[in-house]
C-alpha cells in the first residue's frame, strides 16, 4: 500500500516568490503608478486576494519586492517627531543607524545598485519617493512636501554614492556625528529654508 506523501508536493511553485517576482518585473518596468495588485496576481497565476494576504497594501508589496533588510518607513517614525527645525538631524540619525549597521549594509548596497540603473529607475522615482520618502514631508507639515522631499532623496542618494558604493574619501570616513553637522544644514534648507519656485 502506497503511503501518501506529506509536505510539499515537489516540484510545487513558490507562491510568494512568484508573486515577488512578478512585482519586481511590473515595479521596475511600470513604476509603482502604474502596477496593480490584480495585474501582479495575474503576472504570477494566482488570485489578487492571495497577494493582499501575503503582502497587505500596494505599498508593503513594493517594499518586499525591494527585498530591504530593514521596513524603511519605520526607520524614519521618528523623523516626524519633534519639532520640524530640526527634523533633518533626525532624518540623517535615522538613515545612518541602519546604513552604518555591517549587519544591514550589503542589502542595502544591493538594493541601492538596483534603484541606481537606468533600466530600473522607477523603482526610485515612482516607488521608493512616494512611499517612504514624500510621507514625511506630508507628516510634517512642510510646503511642496513633493518638491522639498525629492530635493532630500536627491542630497541622500548622493551621500549614498559617495560614501558607501564608491567609498570617495573624506566622506567615506567621516564619523555620524560629522555627517550630521556637514549634510544636516542643506537637508534642513531643503525641508523648511528658502528654495527656488
Amino acid at each position: 500500500m502506497t503511503r501518501p506523501s506529506r509536505g510539499r508536493r515537489p516540484g510545487a511553485p513558490d507562491t510568494r516568490a512568484a508573486v515577488l517576482g512578478a512585482a519586481r518585473a511590473s515595479f521596475a518596468a511600470k513604476g509603482f503608478g502604474g502596477t496593480t495588485i490584480r495585474a501582479v496576481a495575474a503576472d504570477a497565476g494566482v488570485d489578487p486576494a492571495l497577494v493582499h494576504h501575503y503582502f497587505g497594501t500596494k505599498d508593503d508589496l513594493f517594499l518586499a519586492a525591494m527585498e530591504l533588510p530593514v521596513d524603511p518607513r519605520r526607520v524614519i517614525e521618528p523623523v516626524v517627531e519633534g519639532p520640524v527645525e530640526e527634523a533633518a538631524e533626525r532624518f540623517l540619525r535615522a538613515f545612518l543607524s541602519v546604513w552604518d549597521d555591517p549587519q544591514v549594509q550589503p542589502a542595502l548596497l544591493a538594493v541601492a545598485r538596483a534603484v541606481m540603473d537606468p533600466a530600473t529607475h522607477r523603482l526610485l522615482s515612482e516607488g521608493f519617493l512616494p512611499v517612504v520618502i514624500e510621507p514625511v514631508g506630508i507628516a510634517l507639515g512642510i510646503d511642496r512636501p513633493q518638491h522639498r522631499m525629492a530635493l532630500v532623496a536627491s542630497q541622500v542618494m548622493g551621500l549614498i554614492l559617495m560614501r558607501y558604493v564608491m567609498r570617495i574619501e573624506p566622506v567615506a570616513s567621516l564619523t555620524s556625528e560629522q555627517v550630521v553637522a556637514t549634510y544636516g544644514p542643506t537637508l534642513q534648507r531643503y525641508l523648511t529654508g528658502e528654495i527656488p519656485d
